[in-house]
């Protein structure tokens, strides 16, 4: 890689690809030095607006629990300015358009999904979508085991 990245965003759930794409962008973190390492979670809110009486505070717990897990390890691996971000939203959109805009990113990680062939037709992928309508670099962090 050419660039030099100074704001590398990581999008982060509890899956195996995002694992690998929090491994990656602490790597990458790390070896260019960055400003910064932005860990972003985003409740999908599509898979809660069928519920009526839908309790907000707590996928928002979970979300603060996990990231700041991952911000704790980011700090463990030797990543000094880490900040974490949670949104509500699609996931698909909110990493791309907003996240990425708002903090100024030069690179987005993310994982490569598990979804078969149908389900990425008709769901799309959060990283098919990100490397879509990203206005910097997507590097999607492929699972050797799949």
């Amino acid at each position: 890689m050419s660039k030099l990245y100074k704001k590398i965003l990581v999008a982060v759930d509890e899956s195996h690809a995002s694992e690998k794409a929090f491994v990656k962008a602490v790597e990458l973190a790390k070896q260019y030095e960055v400003e910064k390492l932005i860990i972003a979670h985003v409740i999908d809110t599509r898979a809660y607006s069928m519920y009526d009486h839908y309790n907000e505070s707590v996928p928002r717990e979970y979300a603060h629990r996990l990231l700041d897990g991952y911000v704790k390890r980011a700090h463990s691996l030797g990543c000094k300015n880490v900040k974490k971000i949670m949104k509500l939203g699609s996931p698909k959109i909110v990493v791309s358009k907003d996240i990425a805009l708002e903090q100024s990113a030069d690179l987005i990680v993310c994982g490569a999904t598990g979804m078969s062939a149908l389900d990425r037709i008709f769901l799309g992928s959060v990283s098919d979508n990100t490397v879509r309508h990203a206005i910097c670099d997507v590097l999607i962090v492929r699972n050797p085991e799949e």
